[in-house]
């Protein structure tokens, strides 16, 4: 049986100059909404936002992870690369490294990456219209003491 489709909202305001914000969920987001400003404001622009949000899919989907496969994680950075163009303005390239905090061996991590893959609604929005793809890297976890 199929899922009925869910439904999202958030609500958006913005003042003349560009202060703008995105209330979504329970939060205020405040957003860069400025045309041709010289200074960088130090808040998100929409390309930000939509890495953001993409960065959430594989944060979400690793929790997907933890909960289905029961995949072991102690921590995980992830950093997002998106690249556009002027014209046609669109994004051509989305690019991750997710580092991983894992006793996991590389077959299972490989099965959850598959995962963040397959199952991550933004990540597959954006894979159709555009480049996306990323590696998982374990590291270490440094926050053990080095044994003897």
């Amino acid at each position: 049986m199929e899922e009925s489709p869910r439904n999202y909202r958030v609500r958006a305001k913005v003042s003349p100059g560009g202060a703008s914000s995105v209330t979504a969920g329970n939060q205020i987001i405040p957003v860069d909404a400025a045309w041709a400003s010289t200074e960088p404001p130090g808040t998100p622009g929409p390309a930000e936002l939509l890495a953001a949000a993409f960065a959430a899919c594989l944060m979400k989907n690793l929790e997907r992870s933890r909960a289905l496969l029961s995949f072991r994680y102690q921590h995980a950075d992830i950093d997002v690369r998106a690249r556009r163009q002027d014209t046609p303005p669109q994004f051509v390239e989305i690019e991750y490294e997710l580092r991983l905090v894992t006793d996991e061996d590389e077959r299972r991590v490989d099965l959850m990456h598959r995962n963040l893959t397959q199952f991550g609604t933004v990540y597959n929005t954006l894979a159709a219209t555009c480049d996306v793809h990323g590696r998982i890297v374990i590291v270490s976890d440094t926050t053990r003491p080095a044994a003897p």
